[in-house]
């Protein structure tokens, strides 16, 4: 009995273009809204999770300063985020354009 012959491998969709200070910055947001949430709830909740909370809200800077330090160590790096294509660099296979 003859195998199917595959099916051609599909091309890989371009990548999203995404405004990820905006998203950090959202879900920081909405820690600021548990914390609010767990600050009224008193002492009916275990002290872990206001500091769960806290953390939710200080570790998202750290990243957006390590973000921020990334881009401007690499400044052509936004650019590579458009698509395919983008700003060639050197040692980079592919066209140039």
């Amino acid at each position: 009995m003859p195998r199917p012959e595959p099916s051609p491998p599909k091309q890989a969709p371009p990548p999203l273009r995404v405004d990820t200070t905006r998203v950090v910055l959202t879900g920081t947001a909405l820690w600021v809204l548990a914390l609010v949430v767990v600050l009224l709830l008193g002492d009916r909740l275990e002290p872990v999770w206001t500091w769960t909370c806290v953390a939710g809200i200080v570790l998202p800077f750290l990243g957006l300063a390590i973000m921020r330090w990334q881009r401007q160590k690499d400044p052509s790096a936004s650019h590579r985020s458009h698509a395919r294509g983008g700003t060639p660099r050197r040692g980079r296979s592919g066209p140039v354009t």
